[in-house]
């Protein structure tokens, strides 16, 4: 294990003057007390070698056969049981010297023991990396949070969010917290509620996110405002999204441009990179993406852009084609893309076969490709295809005997993101460099779309972004073509946060939401607070919120989430160490002026 806690701590006492992980070469013949956890125990035929863990490391104790007593307790010692000891700091002979520890140079002669705790049997070993069901991890995870990687993962969040502090308060930010019981919010995933004793039948909710509290916060006159977060949403689990709770770095800015956010996020982001992680920047400054270019390249506005494949648009190529699956599919709104595999088209039936399962996966009626092999054009769809064509796609995609293209049509964006979704499936073709961060910002996100299922204008994003052009834009626009101050930060397919230049001027927010169908008296019975706020003297503002989770995952190569939370969840959303959620008494409810009302099934 290695040293994880950085410089020693100053206190001192009867049950330790040193830490483990801290001993080295210079503490030869000091006199240590020290204290922790049985890591592993040895007796080799006259010595007992204990490995004494604590949240430093590991050091080596030595107990010598001439201490009767000592050797005694020492050989009835189960793993993970805490003590206490008092011994000399003595070199290691060279060939004894354990290179992978930071205390590997010393070991400690042992002249007192204390058992301070005897462990039972453990439900699974800590010494060792052994297969281990998550049930059993989240219902021990006192014990699972000992074992060294997990341990290190939430010693590193510590240091990430000390570091962040400094970094945002050397900007001056201001750190404030706002309030956990709040009101239910009609925008957004499912509230968790509270219900109020004082008042019945009325709820609290947790929120979802401060939003509206860090809004309110730059009309108040903060300049800069951050808190690491917590925000509760009731919604499922993911590999990348923990149920229940989640934390996220919440930041807000008055009198700010676009740029002005993105300067501060990338300077961040740099320094958490280069002062806490192996890992580089593939690109400074981040890239910026509009939305559909994006889609269109890569169809996703997440991108993976360490994978090197991008989506081509050959839609003008089938306007006037015999194939009409694809030339029905060059009117407006819809598109034909492409994506090229180089020297992939000699492989086996199999491999086309799964890309089809894929593709049917991912909502298409099928995957159409083209195999350019040495006898020719091959694939089920080359007999639609006249020799003009063929060749002209040969040119415009530069595709040489041995590559092979696939296809998808449709609407615009279903075959846009079919296609990115057939991108990531043969990213896992190449080796990415895991310690390689390719940042990207997404920009320029539609401010509406179209409802098909209710037949209207609607909001795409954010309904509180400011259209770019302002009322303008609104005034004398195509809704659907009118843009939004609202942005993304992705990062290797991830996304870590939106954000977006909120709209502070009423009268431009009314017009937004009657576009969208809302009439001014709808608007102020859902937003009256944050409408009134406004009249009152509001500055132009931003803000972002970047999910501390997923960034520790990201900076600590971790593929779950659960690994980088102390006490998460499982993926029904329940704490197996706490047995949460549980039932409550009748005398609770009746306190709350609560009845329940179970489902059938549950009553029984």
């Amino acid at each position: 294990m290695t040293t994880a806690a950085g410089e020693a701590i100053a206190l001192k006492n009867r049950f330790r003057s040193d830490y483990c992980g801290q001993l080295g070469s210079g503490s030869e013949g000091a006199e240590v007390r020290l204290g922790g956890w049985v890591h592993r125990i040895r007796d080799h035929g006259g010595l007992v070698f204990i490995d004494l863990r604590d949240h430093t490391g590991i050091c080596q104790l030595v107990v010598q056969p001439e201490e009767k007593e000592l050797f005694e307790v020492a050989s009835h010692l189960h793993a993970e049981s805490v003590i206490t000891v008092e011994g000399r700091v003595v070199d290691r002979s060279p060939e004894t010297v354990n290179p992978r520890l930071a205390s590997g140079s010393i070991e400690v002669v042992v002249s007192s023991l204390g058992v301070e705790s005897h462990a039972r049997p453990l439900p699974f070993p800590v010494a060792d990396e052994v297969q281990t069901s998550e049930e059993l991890r989240l219902k021990y995870r006192f014990v699972d949070l000992r074992r060294e990687k997990i341990h290190e993962n939430i010693i590193f969040r510590s240091k990430i969010s000390a570091a962040i502090r400094r970094y945002l308060e050397e900007r001056q930010f201001i750190e404030i917290q706002t309030p956990i019981l709040t009101s239910s919010s009609p925008e957004g995933a499912r509230d968790f509620l509270v219900p109020s004793r004082l008042h019945p039948g009325k709820f609290y909710a947790l929120p979802q996110a401060p939003q509206q509290f860090k809004q309110l916060l730059m009309v108040a006159g903060f300049p800069r405002y951050f808190q690491i977060a917590p925000c509760f949403r009731d919604e499922d689990a993911r590999a990348d999204r923990s149920p229940g709770e989640f934390y996220q770095l919440d930041m807000e800015m008055a009198f700010i441009e676009q740029d002005d956010l993105f300067e501060i996020l990338e300077g961040m982001f740099r320094h958490l990179t280069e002062t806490m992680s192996k890992k580089r920047i593939a690109q400074f400054p981040f890239p910026r993406i509009a939305y559909r270019e994006v889609m269109d390249s890569y169809g996703t506005d997440k991108p993976d852009l360490r994978i090197p494949l991008k989506i081509e648009d050959v839609t003008s190529m089938f306007t006037e084609s015999g194939f009409k699956v694809f030339a029905s599919n060059t009117k407006p709104g819809h598109a034909v893309k492409a994506l090229v595999l180089k020297g992939r088209g000699g492989e086996s039936r199999l491999f086309y076969d799964k890309a089809e399962k894929r593709a049917r996966e991912l909502g298409s009626a099928g995957l159409a490709y083209i195999q350019f092999r040495e006898e020719g054009p091959k694939g089920p769809i080359v007999k639609f295809m006249t020799e003009p064509e063929l060749e002209a796609m040969k040119q415009q995609l530069g595709l040489e005997q041995g590559d092979v293209v696939f296809f998808a049509a449709g609407k615009w964006e279903a075959a846009c993101r079919i296609m990115g979704g057939m991108r990531t499936y043969f990213g896992d073709l190449f080796t990415l460099d895991p310690d390689e961060l390719s940042f990207c910002w997404i920009v320029d996100f539609p401010m509406f779309e179209y409802n098909e299922e209710l037949k209207k204008i609607d909001f795409s994003h954010n309904p509180f972004s400011m259209p770019q052009g302002e009322m303008e834009a609104l005034e004398t626009m195509d809704p659907l073509d009118i843009l939004a101050y609202q942005y993304d930060i992705v990062c290797n397919g991830i996304e870590l946060s939106s954000g977006a230049i909120r709209n502070h001027k009423p009268e431009i927010m009314y017009k937004a939401f009657e576009i969208a169908g809302y009439s001014s008296r709808e608007v102020d019975q859902r937003f009256g607070h944050m409408i009134e706020a406004f009249k009152l003297g509001a500055p132009p503002h931003g803000g972002i919120a970047p999910g501390l989770d997923r960034l520790v995952m990201i900076l600590r190569d971790e593929q779950n989430i659960r690994e980088v939370i102390a006490f998460p969840m499982n993926q029904q959303a329940q704490d197996l160490m706490m047995s949460a959620p549980s039932e409550v008494s009748m005398e609770q409810l009746r306190e709350l002026s609560i009845r329940l009302d179970l489902p059938e099934e549950e009553k029984q």
